[in-house]
């Protein structure tokens, strides 16, 4: 297959590139800057067709990971390059996409599992899922985030893609040994002592690791009856107290500091970024995935921690 990955250089978009390139398939990343992957690389501004478009037609797959970092202060620029990223790239993939002489057979779209309500009480999956925004007990700052993922997922439906069947991914926090990425700054904390509970811990962790990911996005293109909305996440989230544990454990770090939510702001102001990103509760599952027969490799968190701290033991030797 030739599989197109616009905003494929992020850590992410790495995950697939060599998961998809180990298996043989042609991949070819859309990015803004230099290539500096070691792949295929063509530039694109991620607003306006160019001559990129060439890559999309002919092309089996799209997957389009567009989208400007949320780990930073949620200042008026930013929440403007947030959102502008998200929403352009995705209107000019889908008008790309709908020129094509031969569209790809499957778009495959970032979201968020982000998208769905600060909860305890229950799981989101697809159908029953509840999204944020009126929440309660969140504060008004974090509906910003949900504004976005509800944008994302609306320029994606506004497409008009025939050809192309079209699934929004919901991703969870996706779990890599790469250097930059969301497990390398946790296992940073606890390497630190750090690693404690932040705020209650009851907040729940939705994560999945990068193998699972890679397959379950496989399993995607390859399942012509899925369609629409679908959490990419591992079956078992977990409150960020025992998250964190399980993983100082499978290091082997004797205890973690924890953190009161003023310690916390005070730190994600001096680190300018939100607290959003660790004090909102994630309950997430993926019920669509495991409906269509989708098995993962790791469904609980302490397998797959354990095995993450091995490959940073074994790539950092």
């Amino acid at each position: 297959m030739k599989i197109v990955i616009p905003g494929g250089s992020g850590q992410v978009g790495q995950i697939l590139t060599r998961w998809f390139a180990a298996h043989g398939h042609e991949v070819v990343i859309l990015s803004r800057g230099a290539a500096t992957s070691g792949w295929r690389t063509v530039e694109w501004d991620g607003r306006t067709l160019g001559p990129w478009r060439r890559e999309i037609d002919g092309a089996d797959v799209v997957i389009n990971l567009t989208g400007r970092s949320v780990n930073c202060r949620y200042t008026p620029n930013n929440r403007h390059a947030i959102m502008a990223s998200r929403v352009e790239s995705t209107r000019v993939v889908g008008e790309a996409v709908a020129a094509a002489e031969r569209p790809p057979a499957v778009w495959l779209q970032a979201s968020t599992a982000t998208i769905y309500a600060h909860r305890f009480d229950a799981a989101n999956d697809e159908a029953t899922g509840i999204l944020g925004g009126n929440e309660p007990d969140a504060p008004p700052r974090w509906r910003f985030s949900i504004d976005v993922a509800r944008a994302w997922e609306n320029e994606l439906e506004r497409a008009v893609t025939p050809q192309t069947r079209r699934v929004a991914l919901r991703t969870s926090l996706v779990m890599s040994p790469d250097r930059g990425g969301i497990f390398d700054v946790l296992l940073g904390l606890v390497r630190l002592g750090l690693g404690g509970t932040v705020g209650s811990g009851r907040q729940y962790v939705s994560w999945i690791h990068g193998r699972d990911f890679a397959r379950a996005i496989e399993w995607l293109i390859t399942h012509n009856q899925i369609a629409g909305r679908v959490n990419v996440t591992a079956p078992e989230p977990l409150p960020y107290a025992t998250f964190m544990s399980t993983l100082r454990a499978a290091w082997g770090a004797p205890f973690g500091l924890p953190a009161t939510r003023w310690m916390l702001r005070v730190g994600t102001l001096l680190m300018r970024t939100e607290s959003e990103l660790v004090l909102k509760s994630r309950r997430v599952v993926p019920a669509r995935l495991l409906e269509s027969g989708f098995t993962f490799e790791f469904p609980t968190w302490p397998p797959a921690a354990a095995d993450l701290c091995r490959e940073v033991r074994a790539s950092r030797r």
